[in-house]
């Protein structure tokens, strides 16, 4: 039950983001990264549920955690170039890992004690908003459409804008048919606009151009 193993862990530290290398059983042995309990095709629900991998669960949580890694990436290259914004993505990958855990129990099968557990913080996206205004205060008005590009930093966050929007698109059936918190969806939508906005932000910072859209002749 690896979705389980894993929100317990993230929950019960304090830090902003959990070190994976800091788990241990109480023999002092970091536990195996592997549990064979997926190799039929089935994993578990943070309530306990089996389920297809192929379910729409499964395939949410897959693609937040692709967006986490594709965030992580643009991060290495915000950090080369010396942005000063790096910790904002620190903070969004460890917000996502809340996602994770919201989308990961679904309301049906959920008890309270997963609730409180797994509840979502709509303060995050509140941030996200706060930091999308701060770079627009900065930025040129938007007068074309603009293709990603940019530099290595602007193209990555543009990157991780695209599948923030699938993630996004994955997670909205969850949230009407009732199974995850509303508020998990708004911060996915906001997210991709931050994303937009911070890669228009490098890109002007590293004095990087920006590739307008031209309608091919």
């Amino acid at each position: 039950m690896r979705t389980q193993r894993i929100i317990s862990e993230h929950r019960t530290h304090k830090p902003l983001c959990s070190d994976r290398s800091s788990y241990a059983t109480e023999d002092n042995k970091s536990p195996k990264i592997y549990t064979k309990t997926g190799d039929k095709g089935f994993s578990s629900t943070f309530t306990g549920e089996r389920r297809p991998k192929e379910d729409h669960i499964f395939e949410a949580l897959g693609n937040t955690d692709e967006l986490s890694s594709a965030i992580g990436l643009a991060r290495e290259f915000c950090l080369d170039k010396g942005h000063i914004f790096t910790d904002q993505l620190d903070k969004i990958q460890c917000i996502l890992q809340d996602v994770g855990s919201n989308i990961a129990t679904p309301q049906s099968s959920a008890r309270e004690s997963h609730r409180k557990r797994t509840k979502f913080s709509p303060h995050t996206i509140t941030d996200l908003e706060t930091w999308i205004d701060h770079f627009t205060e900065e930025l040129p008005p938007l007068t074309n459409f603009i293709l990603p590009s940019g530099g290595k930093s602007s193209a990555a966050l543009h990157l991780a804008r695209t599948i923030c929007r699938r993630a996004e698109r994955s997670v909205a059936p969850i949230v009407r048919s009732g199974e995850a918190d509303p508020d998990v969806a708004k911060f996915l939508n906001r997210l991709s606009d931050y994303l937009f906005t911070a890669a228009r932000y490098a890109a002007m910072k590293e004095t990087r151009e920006e590739k307008i859209y031209r309608r091919p002749e």
